[in-house]
């Protein structure tokens, strides 16, 4: 009972603090940790604690008591758990090989600050339980909550540079050793066909590889993968930043000792052979967006990690590494999802679609030119091979509306913050896409500095003002600049824009313009259509294409 009623006082603290604000549409207090790290608040609004009003004493062992009834109907039946207090790569001899099942959601490499986070309620406790039982006063022996000691190489596993002399390097390695060290004490404590779950949920391509690296490395091959929404949708870092909907679950099993070494063309080759059939099981299940690339993850793993390591080429000691593995099994689900999108009878054969066009069409089919979760937009261009910061500014594909914070939560600061303030009233960070017509950028459609070929996306919207200009010359010169009239993958973007566009739009109208002319031979001297402002079409010589096509027709 008292360690209950411990567990209102850490409630109470939570609504205690100067960080609070006031809660207009629910007339309630907020609380503390609205997200996994302190905000700046211009004001504060103080809760009554001896009240029963928000914020009180009496409602928080109202809230602990319903936890009880729920926890306590939830294991009816269920034979009582042993809780202990020691590190996770510790390990009894006399477990060894007796457990079904290890499920660990571990530490999500750099993203929260753990143990700095426990110490706000760490300090009450200890005070509050002092002295009830041996048991309490060993675990709050410490007057704060447990920290990395470099002399044990243990403690809390995060990767923070602050914590290794600002070696962010050495912070990524000491993180992946511990979750190594702790996931072989895992396989120790497994029956031969038992098996371990990993919860796992990051933004950062560094957390993945982390991840990966520490399965493969303690002796485990993961066989499943599966997203499972765990997230309340009203969660503040949901609201407010781009906290992810979805964490996904790793089903690892202990690999044989005899497995051999893999060789780079047999991994992808045989990744190349079991991804599509999973794939398309995955789609047909309806599984769409981020998800459809972390599910995927698994059956790539399965190929990748039954292998103690992968060689690249004919070299014996050059690696086939995990990012550049990850890197490959995400850009084989974006050309299948791509390939669902594009009008083409062989769907499975998409062959490469830029990035950047990439990225453009799986948005727009998941989320049209709406707004969309900036959580997602972030995994989406991973997945892609270029970066949601990229798509904002070099490539102004992306613009935020929504909410009032610096920068996308997964965007970390060299401190671990993410940097951003929560907005006051739940207003959420959300991307769209830019439409055609107001992506003004002068060199939109050119090549780069370096003679870099523009992305198909940005030529197709280029060409749809020049030609709502009716400036038909300059839209030749684009086609022949980037042999777009002899290129079939650029007329298949065309396509499906115009699938994804609205029935009367001014972008459908302009796209089947541009097919149609591209259709006929698409050069000087064909008939150019000339879209008029009710969207009708009519077709004339190309005489005079250099006034407006609104006036004209």
């Amino acid at each position: 009972i008292a360690a209950y009623l411990a567990a209102a006082i850490s409630k109470v603290a939570d609504r205690g603090s100067s960080l609070c604000t006031w809660t207009n549409n629910l007339q309630i207090v907020s609380h503390t940790f609205a997200r996994y790290a302190l905000p700046m608040t211009w004001d504060f609004v103080e809760a009554a604690a001896l009240s029963d009003g928000s914020g009180g004493y009496a409602g928080a062992v109202d809230w602990v008591s319903r936890y009880v009834e729920h926890g306590l109907a939830a294991g009816t039946g269920a034979p009582p758990p042993r809780v202990r207090l020691r590190s996770a790569i510790s390990h009894d001899d006399t477990e060894a090989g007796t457990y079904d099942l290890v499920l660990t959601d571990p530490p999500y490499f750099s993203a929260i600050a753990y143990s700095d986070l426990m110490d706000y309620f760490h300090v009450w406790l200890r005070r509050t339980l002092s002295g009830l039982s041996p048991e309490f006063d060993e675990a709050f022996s410490s007057p704060l909550g447990p920290k990395w000691d470099h002399s044990r190489r243990d403690g809390e596993l995060v990767s923070q540079k602050i914590r290794f002399d600002g070696d962010q390097s050495l912070a990524d390695s000491a993180y992946e050793d511990g979750m190594t060290r702790a996931f072989a004490a895992c396989r120790r404590a497994l029956k031969p066909d038992g098996r371990m779950v990993v919860v796992f949920a990051s933004k950062q391509a560094d957390a993945w590889e982390a991840l990966v690296n520490a399965v493969i490395r303690a002796g485990f091959a993961v066989t499943a993968s599966w997203p499972i929404e765990t997230e309340m949708a009203n969660r503040m870092t949901t609201l407010n930043g781009a906290g992810l909907a979805s964490s996904v679950w790793l089903v690892c099993r202990p690999r044989p000792e005899a497995a051999r070494p893999g060789w780079e063309q047999d991994v992808l080759g045989e990744m190349r052979t079991v991804l599509p059939a999973r794939l398309r099981n995955l789609w047909d299940q309806g599984i769409r967006g981020p998800d459809l690339v972390w599910a995927a993850t698994g059956p790539a793993m399965e190929v990748y990690s039954r292998h103690p390591f992968v060689r690249r080429g004919t070299e014996a000691k050059a690696r086939f590494g995990t990012a550049d593995f990850l890197r490959e099994a995400r850009r084989m689900v974006v050309d299948f999802a791509v390939g669902r999108l594009l009008p083409t009878g062989d769907r499975e054969a998409t062959g490469s679609l830029d990035q950047v066009s990439s990225y453009y069409l799986l948005h727009r089919n998941d989320y049209g030119m709406g707004t969309a979760p900036a959580g997602a937009c972030i995994l989406y261009a991973m997945s892609c091979g270029v970066s949601q910061t990229e798509l904002e500014g070099r490539y102004d594909l992306l613009v935020r509306s929504g909410g009032r914070t610096a920068v996308v939560a997964g965007d970390a600061d060299d401190d671990g913050d993410d940097g951003a303030t929560p907005a006051v009233g739940g207003d959420r960070v959300v991307l769209a896409l830019k439409p055609w017509h107001r992506r003004t950028r002068p060199a939109l459609g050119d090549a780069g500095d370096a003679g870099d070929t523009p992305p198909m996306i940005d030529q197709l919207h280029r060409m749809m003002q020049l030609w709502k200009a009716g400036r038909q010359g300059d839209c030749d010169t684009l086609i022949e600049t980037h042999g777009l009239r002899g290129g079939n993958r650029f007329a298949q973007l065309v396509q499906a824009v115009i699938e994804l566009a609205g029935q009367g739009t001014e972008e459908r109208s302009l796209c089947e313009s541009i097919a149609s002319y591209l259709g006929r031979g698409g050069g000087r001297g064909a008939t150019a259509p000339v879209v008029t402002r009710d969207g009708q079409q009519t077709f004339a010589p190309d005489l005079d294409m250099q006034g407006s096509p609104d006036t004209r027709g």
